[in-house]
């Protein structure tokens, strides 16, 4: 049995956690542990394409801007990888994906406080002793593994969305999640649907137009926003992820909130311009040696989705909203790039009871992150309802561990920055008229 009590511990390594992990390895009386059920690090690998890059700036990498200084930075590891003036050349502040996950895969072999093969099994809370007792199954051994500590950080991430019209077919079509590993597949069928409004969309239509030639399908792209929504990503709007306006935003009533957050989807869920660019340059020169087979809908809604076992197709119904229209459109593939959402884990079971909830039953998330009445059970990327749309940002999350770290040791070890925005948000205090002089 492991009596170690550790100051923390955190379930789930990716991005958000493996910048905790960086963050607490360098501090001195302050040790926690990872654990995941994965073998190693490996971000996304459905949508690893190689022209992929993520949509913040290289800054925004696990460390920066928290810790310019940290040696877990993307610059080092440009450095150490004797890449850093070739990606100087490149000038270009967007890193591929690849590149990122590759950046992340150098970090996790550095870190001693990652465990991976974990799998949790439950959760419990020692109320004598105040600790949160994690129990694991490690997936290598076949042995049982207790982790204790005195918080507990959930880095679970989220899981592939599945519209409810499409739960019956989860077994034939494909997931923008598992879009490599079915690529070949998809490209041998006569006619390939992509659904869908965001970047994963945009990127795999773009993918697959590039092949349209060389494999002859029909490739249609559907998506229920009025258009194909660009990322919003002038500066000011750039501001609604500012810590100020997570203040704001906190504030709110919730149905102010949840309201917002519809208004707001295309700040954080759109397209990137330069690839809604490169799509159109793309079909215009397939356009100049004949009329490529491709469909793009947008105001069209997937409202059925069956699959026919006899002609080996998809039957879509489908609902053009502007003119409230009713229409079918078969395909033999389909990959729905729908999005991803939070699940809370199964393993919280037992500490039901001391988790906080909004009137909706989803977690009450504090200001500092935790959902517990003690403020030593925390979340990263689960408080999208109540933090707005940073939640989501790689580019905020240093700030959030930051917070976390704060909370959890009571020192701010990194400077958490209050005012970084040029407007308010909030009603001006009011200010008495200057007075006028005499003349």
């Amino acid at each position: 049995m492991n009596n170690k009590i550790h100051d923390f511990v955190a379930i789930g390594i990716g991005p958000f956690n493996l910048g905790l992990a960086c963050l607490t390895q360098p501090l001195d009386g302050l040790d926690g542990v990872f654990l995941d059920q994965a073998s190693g690090f490996d971000w996304h690998p459905g949508m690893l394409l190689e022209n992929a890059t993520l949509q913040t700036p290289f800054l925004a990498d696990l460390v920066t801007l928290a810790d310019p200084t940290s040696r877990f930075s993307f610059l080092n590891y440009l450095k150490q990888s004797g890449r850093i003036y070739a990606f100087y050349i490149r000038e270009d502040f967007f890193m591929l994906r690849q590149e990122y996950n590759q950046y992340c895969q150098w970090v996790c072999a550095q870190l001693e406080s990652l465990r991976w093969q974990r799998r949790v099994e439950r959760v419990e809370y020692d109320e004598i002793n105040h600790l949160y007792q994690v129990h694991c199954h490690n997936l290598a051994t076949g042995e049982a593994e207790l982790y204790r500590g005195r918080h507990l950080v959930l880095g679970t991430g989220t899981v592939p969305l599945w519209p409810a019209c499409c739960q019956s077919v989860q077994q034939q079509a494909s997931h923008s999640a598992s879009y490599l590993a079915d690529k070949a597949a998809l490209q041998r069928q006569p006619s390939i649907t992509v659904v869908g409004s965001g970047q994963s969309a945009a990127e795999i239509y773009y993918d697959l137009l590039q092949d349209i030639d060389r494999y002859g399908y029909q490739l249609n792209w559907l998506t229920r926003s009025p258009r194909f929504f660009p990322l919003e990503y002038t500066k000011l709007t750039l501001e609604l992820t500012s810590p100020e306006y997570v203040d704001y935003f906190h504030q709110l009533p919730l149905p102010q909130r949840d309201q917002l957050l519809q208004q707001q989807k295309g700040l954080f869920k759109g397209i990137n311009a330069s690839l809604i660019n490169d799509i159109h340059e793309l079909l215009y020169r397939k356009h100049l040696n004949g009329t490529p087979s491709t469909l793009l809908l947008a105001n069209t809604v997937l409202t059925a989705c069956r699959h026919d076992k006899a002609s080996g197709r998809f039957v879509l119904s489908l609902q053009q909203q502007e003119q409230q229209q009713d229409f079918q459109l078969e395909t033999a593939a389909l990959v729905l790039a729908t999005g991803y959402g939070y699940r809370q884990p199964d393993f919280l079971a037992p500490i039901a009871g001391r988790i906080q909830r909004d009137a909706r039953g989803r977690f009450a998330v504090a200001r500092d992150y935790s959902i517990d009445a003690d403020h030593r059970l925390f979340v990263q990327n689960a408080e999208l309802h109540t933090h707005g749309l940073s939640s989501p940002d790689l580019g905020m999350a240093c700030y959030r561990n930051a917070r976390l770290i704060r909370s959890m040791t009571g020192v701010a070890h990194y400077p958490v920055e209050q005012r970084i925005a040029f407007q308010q948000f909030t009603v001006p205090q009011s200010q008495p008229a200057p007075e006028r002089l005499s003349a």
